[in-house]
């Protein structure tokens, strides 16, 4: 989600991205979980306008740019797992996004962003397999 953050607001190439919460954080990031994050980072940015698409139909108050840029990027990147990512549960998906909106962000945008997941995941669940 920081990587996300800083590509959307700060304009930062990924990889810089990435190498600047590396050396912010001041840890080592496993291999499998750096090729995990990359994964979804990638995936996430080349699935924007679909994503953005949907939460602006989902948020009908809320224009996309309105929206705060961390609420955007937890956003995107759950929607990302809940459309791209078969391997993971929608309420996996779900819970992280909400957990990490919680820290974050706070109270008001862990409910918004649960209720938007929601909506997307009970559509989901209703269409034909």
């Amino acid at each position: 989600m920081q990587v996300l953050y800083q590509v959307d607001v700060g304009k930062m190439d990924v990889d810089d991205a990435f190498k600047h919460l590396q050396e912010k954080l001041n840890i080592k990031i496993e291999d499998r979980d750096m090729d995990f994050a990359r994964h979804l980072v990638s995936g996430t940015i080349a699935k924007l306008p679909e994503l953005d698409t949907e939460i602006s139909r989902l948020s009908h108050d809320w224009k996309l740019e309105r929206l705060a840029a961390v609420d955007r990027s937890i956003l995107r990147m759950a929607l990302y797992e809940i459309f791209h990512e078969q391997g993971t549960p929608y309420n996996v998906s779900i819970n992280e996004a909400v957990e990490i909106a919680k820290k974050f962000c706070g109270e008001q945008s862990s409910k918004f962003i649960n209720g938007i997941l929601g909506k997307v995941v009970q559509e989901k669940q209703k269409l034909p397999q």
